[in-house]
This record gives structure tokens, sequence and C-alpha cells, in this order.
């Protein structure tokens, strides 16, 4: 197909439109979408299969703008392709409220798959979004039904690709040969500071062909016809994703400004945009779009409902030879689950009466679980044996075969994170990850994003205190349990014991939103509970874990103390309670999990848990224990860490620091003479 004057008219819409947009705001980044334009102009006008009118379409093609400062340039082509996306939002670019923030957030703009602009995210996120369109496809496929099909497709930048999290990413998807991922490399030679020979100087089209990428280009940005010849010749790769390196001018058409580091984030000024606009013939006013620009790119309207509405006939015929298959592909893509579906649980509570490590639990919870939902897929940074996260009899997902459920990611946490994001925000799969708590510090971006987008991703991390032992103060977690608790939206569940472990897996996969699952290493005793029973239906219906705390034993209704604990350090509090009503002191001990969960309670259970008349309050924690004060208030002790760990057997370490019943008695003592 030949580039026309109705083609280049187009582009320059787009350009003009993000240029508009950001000079109204006089905030944002005008260079890349005007030097982009051409590319994404091609790549939606001719190939990608989407629907504006239905966002949601499941065979839809998937496209990440990593780069997501350039965010007006997606938002032109959402505007102007049909989305429901009306000029007045175009307008409102990064004010209060509007459906067009400084950078793209899923949820907000409809056709806006994932949250980006930390660069390398997006990229992570599209690796994700490949991986799952290879597993339902394998799963859900049969011959002469092809019902999953679409490519994923990216923009990424050369910011993008000087984050670590892309490196990561980019190797594992050239590892598993995900042949329906294609990228564009924005390669402008800028950056904010100037040119990108300043710190960038490598050789990315050598570098990707090491990670097993197909590498087409470099081409000319702005030369359609070279653009859709790369496309083509990118969508008939196989075994390989693609790379597709496009040479642009930052800014393009900007008199003054054109190919230079002032181009990138700030408004080019109303003189430099009247002179753009001479400079590329362009005789519209602010925000006009001709009205042929309109009529054409509006084609896709009717092109996605065409596409969908074919989908929806092959999906019938789908439906009719495959019912079942077809029953399960739209409950996973509608995010259900199966009926029963955590039977397994409830059969394993009469197994576990001894003392065990939470990871184990978990991964007998999680085999269990995956038994009835297929569709919770995942795995670990190459920790999968400590972090018990490899289901037998599943297989493994590689380039060999896509049929496999247990992921291994390799030593790459921070692409570990985005790829299971991207898996989430594709739809139709609940993906998990692990590693060690403490190398939660290398994914936090990806566990702040996926609460930012409201992700159903589960984040497994075991190892979670210095009772890990001899590894040390490298390996022993202090201030990671508090750091993640600080993520709004993000769920921080830290289980007691087995039971305790069966139960968060069973809010886990049943929340719509991300989890992060904190286990230990070393074995933990059964509980004593005399509150409410943990299993559902034992308090107003719900377990007791969906609470985030609950009274777990002893004190009675009027307390004389209240000792407060997480995960391992539960169980201690039990100990030093039977310590204390030796000495006629009734201790309640309250098991708080999660503070979240806790926090979210009305006022009223919350008092039931922690009387406000009772001032003798302890809580005991094997971290950091800056944020306790909300739960002990002003006159209680806070047993925690305020230093590192040290190389020992686990049992001595807790013991040396003062994870011990008597100490946690000695401190409840102290408490108790200084309130009364």
């Amino acid at each position: 197909m030949a580039s026309n004057a109705l083609d280049l008219l187009c582009v320059n819409a787009i350009r003009f439109l993000s240029a508009d947009a950001v000079q109204k705001a006089n905030s944002g980044h005008p260079g890349a979408p005007m030097g982009d334009a051409p590319v994404v102009y091609t790549l939606w006008d001719r190939f990608l299969r989407h629907n504006p009118g239905n966002p949601a379409w499941p065979d839809r093609d998937r496209f990440v703008l990593s780069n997501g400062h350039a965010s007006m340039l997606l938002y032109s082509m959402l505007h102007l392709t049909g989305y429901d996306l009306p000029m007045e939002q175009i307008k409102q670019f990064r004010q209060w409220g509007s459906m067009t923030p400084g950078h793209p957030e899923r949820g907000v703009t409809p056709g806006v798959e994932v949250t980006t602009g930390p660069l390398g995210q997006g990229f992570a996120n599209a690796v994700g979004m490949a991986i799952a369109e290879k597993m339902l496809a394998v799963r859900y496929n049969h011959p002469g039904h092809e019902i999953i099909d679409h490519r994923t497709y990216a923009l990424v930048s050369d910011g993008d690709l000087q984050e670590g999290v892309a490196s990561e990413a980019a190797s594992l998807a050239g590892t598993l040969g995900l042949d329906r991922l294609i990228y564009f490399y924005d390669d402008n030679e800028i950056s904010i500071e100037g040119d990108t020979d300043l710190s960038f100087r490598e050789d990315v089209p050598a570098r990707f062909r090491a990670y097993g990428w197909e590498v087409i280009g470099p081409i000319d940005g702005n030369d359609l016809e070279a653009l859709d010849g790369a496309i083509r010749q990118a969508q008939a790769v196989h075994r390989k994703p693609t790379l597709v390196v496009v040479q642009t001018t930052i800014g393009f058409g900007a008199p003054n400004k054109a190919g230079t580091a002032s181009a990138h984030g700030e408004p080019l000024g109303e003189e430099e945009l009247a002179a753009t606009r001479e400079a590329l013939g362009w005789n519209h006013g602010a925000f006009e779009v001709p009205d042929e620009v309109r009529d054409h790119m509006r084609r896709a309207l009717d092109r996605g409902a065409d596409a969908e509405a074919d989908w929806n006939r092959r999906f019938k015929a789908y439906e009719a030879a495959y019912p079942e298959d077809a029953k399960t592909l739209r409950r996973d893509m509608a995010g259900e689950l199966p009926a029963d579906w955590d039977a397994g649980l409830d059969a394993l509570y009469e197994t576990l009466d001894g003392p065990i490590a939470s990871r184990a639990v978990s991964g007998q919870a999680l085999a269990a679980i995956t038994e009835r939902v297929d569709n919770l897929v995942g795995g670990s940074a190459d920790l999968a044996p400590s972090t018990n996260t490899r289901v037998q009899g599943r297989g493994s997902f590689q380039a060999e075969s896509y049929a496999g459920r247990n992921m291994h990611f390799g030593i790459r946490e921070h692409a570990m994170g985005g790829i299971a994001n991207g898996m989430a925000a594709h739809g139709g799969l609940i993906p998990y990850t692990a590693t060690f708590l403490i190398f939660s510090d290398y994914m936090r971006p990806a566990l702040r994003l996926a609460a930012l987008s409201e992700l159903h991703s589960i984040f497994v991390f075991t190892h979670d205190s210095i009772g890990l032992g001899e590894d040390g103060p490298t390996h022993q977690p202090i201030s990671q349990l508090m750091s993640l608790r600080s993520i709004p939206g993000l769920t921080v569940i830290r289980p007691a014991d087995a039971h305790e472990t069966l139960e968060a897996w069973r809010f886990a996969v049943s929340h719509d939103r991300p989890v992060v699952l904190v286990l230990t290493r070393q074995a933990l005793p059964p509980l004593r509970r005399e509150g409410p029973a943990l299993r559902r239906g034992g308090l107003d219906g719900a377990s007791a874990l969906t609470r985030g705390g609950y009274v777990l034993s002893g004190g009675g209704d009027d307390p004389d103390v209240v000792l407060i604990g997480t995960g391992s350090e539960v169980a201690i509090a039990q100990s030093a309670a039977d310590l204390l009503a030796e000495g006629d002191v009734k201790a309640r001990v309250v098991s708080m999990p999660s503070w979240e969960l806790f926090d979210a309670q009305p006022l009223e259970y919350r008092d039931s848990v922690l009387p406000p008349s009772v001032r003798a309050r302890v809580s005991v924690e094997a971290g950091a224990s800056f944020g306790w004060e909300r739960y002990v208030g002003l006159d209680g002790a806070m047993i925690g860490m305020n230093g590192y760990g040290a190389s020992a057997p686990g049992p001595e370490v807790l013991a040396k620091f003062g994870f011990t019943a008597e100490n946690v008695q000695t401190a409840a003592l102290r408490i108790l003479e200084k309130v009364r």
C-alpha cells in the first residue's frame, strides 16, 4: 500500500494534536509524539487488530507505549480512531480529573492497556502479554479453531533500553522465543541531558541479536512504506521476538527545536509551534482535525467491529465444537473462578497438625489450588526449590513447549514483577511470582505499579526475617516488610501458622488486586485458637484472616495487656501470654497478618480486637518496628529490629535479638507498671 497525501495529513494531525495539547497544558513531552507519529500511524492504520468500540475485546492486538512520557501520542491515536476519548479530554491533558493524565494509566483512559512512564516497565509488561497469549493459545486453540490469535506491539525508547528491567525482560523474551512480540525502538539519539552519546553508546541491534531477537533496520521513521515492510517482515518471523530499529527526529518539523533535547520535555512555545505549522504546511488551528483525517481514521471503528464480529462467529463455532473449553475461557477472561475452586485448601486443613514452615504450606496450597484453577500460573527468580513454588506435574513454560505452567524467570526479579503485571493486564491468567523477601527491593517499581493499576498479581516472598538464620544480614530482611505495607493498594499478608497460610492463599486468589504473601523458612508451630474459627464461616461468615487481625487467645473480655504479633512471632506472643498467666496477668494475643485488611474493618470491630481502654500493648515482629505505634499507642512497647541481623542458626539469631517469650513477658510487665 503506497502512502499518499491523506496518510501524511493524518500523520501531521497526530503531531499537531499532540503538540497543541502539550502547549495548552504548558506541560508535557511533544518531541516523541512528533517524531513517532508515522510509526504509530502505520501500525494502527494498517495492521493493528483492535476495536475502538470495545477496548476489552479478548482477541485484540495489544499496544504498549513503554515511553509513557509520550502519552499524547497514544491519546491522539485513541481519540482519532474512535475510542471514547472526546476532544474535550484531549484539551484537558494533564489536568485534575481528566482522562488524559501525564502518563498513561490503566483504568483511566479507554484503550490504555498498562500504566507506563517509569521507563522499562512497559517493555516488561508487553513481554508478559506475549507470554499470556502463548499460554492461552496452547491451552484453548484447536485445529481449525484458532480462537486466541493476536500479537503484542510496543514502542520503546532509548531510555527504556537503558533501564535494567528492559535488559532482563528482553533476555527472557529471547529465551522463550516469543515470536508474536514486536517492538519499535525509537532511536532518536536524544535524552533530557543532551545526546545519548553522553551515556549510551552501545550497539543496540547487536545486543538484541545476542538476546535471541530478530532485528530489522535501522529504517527511516518518516518512510511509511519502509515501516509497512518492516512490520510485514516482523509478522513473518518465527521463534523470535522482533526489534524494529526506527531512526526518528525528536520534535520533527520544529524549525529551531527538532533534534534537540529541548524538544523532549517542554512545550514548543507559541512561536515555535506557529513556525512548525508553517514548516509542515499545517493550515489548521489548535485542536482542529480536518474532516478527511477524522473520516479516514474513524474507519478503525468499522474495521474493529467487523474483526470482532468475525471472531464472535468463529467463537460460536468453537463453542459448538468445544463447549467446555469455551465455557472455561469465558470464565477465565472474566476473571471468575470455578465452583469449589478452593476445596483442596479445605482438605489440607485435615492434614496439617504439626510444626511446618509457611513456605512449605504455601507450596501445598498452590498445588491444591492449581488442580482446579488451571490459569493460576507463575514461578520464581531461580528459587523455586526454596520458595516452594514449582508445582509438580505442570511442566515448564519453555520455547520448546508453551503448555507448561511453571515459569522460570531466571535471576531477574525486576522483570519478573513487570512480566507478571503484563500477564495480569492481558487477562485470562492469574500470575504469581516468588523470591526471597530481601529481594523485593529489586522489584519494588513493579509492585508499586501493580497496586496503582489494580492488577491481580500475587507476589510470594519467603525467608521473611532474621529467622532464616545462617545466610546472615545480606539476606535477612529488616525494612522490607514495613516498606511493602507503605504502598497504597497493596495487601500484605504475613501468616502465623499453617492454617493462616491456607487462608492467605484463599484470599490472594479470590481477591482482584495485588497481594503479597510473606512466608517463613523456619517451621512454625500450630497456634492455639480460643477466638473465632479461622476457616470461612467462623466470623460473620468470613475467615478471620480476611479481617486482617483477630483475637487468637487469652485475656477474656477484660485483658490486662494485649500482645500483637505477625508471622513467626505470634507463637512467641502466645508463649509469653502463658508466662504472664502464671503471674495472674491476663494477656490477650492478637494475630495481625495484614494491616491493610485490619485497617479496612469497621471501627467497632477494630475496637473489639484492640480495646481502647487497654493501654498496655506490646507488638512483636522480627522486622523494623517503625509504624507499630498506630496499634500500640504512645504507651505501648515495640519489640522489633533497629539494625541488621547476624549469621547464625535461626533460633539463636532470634533469641539474641530479643524474640523470646521471656523478653515479651518482661516488656509487657514494664508497660503494665507504666500505665497503672
